[in-house]
């Protein structure tokens, strides 16, 4: 099969080519303008979010993780100084009560110089202390130390009775052993030692009664009574009711 021939005219070799027309013009202005709009569109995308040093996404995002670090060293620290603050008060209870233990430790080894060294004074049959701790109301703990150096081959026996003197409704009142015992025969506390010894019991004081000064009396088996005043505000807790 034989091609055909073109139909149109061919330009000749080195010829001139004709201008564009209006139309192309303005179709080749349009491109070029779609050309640089979507140039501009990507460099506007590539700072906004390309991983610049400018880029405020960045800078937040930056901050935000330091923030968190932040917040995270805080936190540490505050929970790192509370556990020395604990410890540290734990110590510090600790050596308060180390100094309560060898502060009565001396004061017993005092106590006991007393009747064992060989400087002590020697005396007889006495009250040397005495406690009373609140139970309710009206119920108290008493606690007597009594104590004897004078004769250090014979035991000292006998009984300990309580009195106590008070007021109430407004008129001076005196309550013995039975009374705080709220029993008529009542016996007293027995006590027997050769150098010291503490004797402790309960009693009651009836609702109303307002106490003012406690009196004991021992009663040895050999020799004459022995009584002791204590002020009601030297033998009870400051804190305690009637204290």
């Amino acid at each position: 099969m034989t091609e055909s021939a073109p139909t149109g005219p061919t330009p000749a070799p080195g010829a001139a080519v004709p201008p564009p027309t209006p139309g192309m013009r303005w179709m080749l202005g349009a491109i070029a303008l779609v050309l640089v709009s979507l140039l501009f569109g990507f460099w506007g995308a590539w700072q906004l979010f390309a991983p610049g040093s400018d880029n405020p996404q960045r800078q937040l995002a930056e901050q935000a993780t330091q923030i968190e670090s932040l917040q995270q060293q805080v936190a540490t620290l505050t929970r790192s100084d509370q556990i020395s603050r604990d410890a540290n008060r734990e110590v510090q209870n600790t050596l308060a009560e180390r100094d309560e233990e060898i502060a009565a430790l001396r004061a017993d080894v005092a106590f006991y110089e007393r009747f064992v060294g060989s400087t002590a004074q020697r005396r007889g049959l006495t009250v040397h202390e005495l406690r009373l701790q609140p139970r309710t109301d009206q119920g108290w703990h008493y606690t007597a130390t009594l104590t004897q150096s004078l004769n250090r081959d014979a035991a000292s026996t006998g009984e300990m009775r309580l009195a106590i003197e008070g007021t109430r409704d407004g008129r001076l009142e005196t309550l013995d052993w039975s009374d705080l015992r709220q029993s008529a025969d009542a016996q007293g506390v027995e006590f027997s030692f050769k150098y010291f010894q503490q004797v402790e019991g309960d009693i009651v004081l009836p609702p109303g009664f307002q106490p003012l000064r406690v009196t004991v009396r021992l009663a040895p088996q050999r020799g004459s009574a022995v009584e002791r005043a204590f002020s009601w505000a030297d033998v009870t807790p400051r804190s305690a009711p009637d204290a």
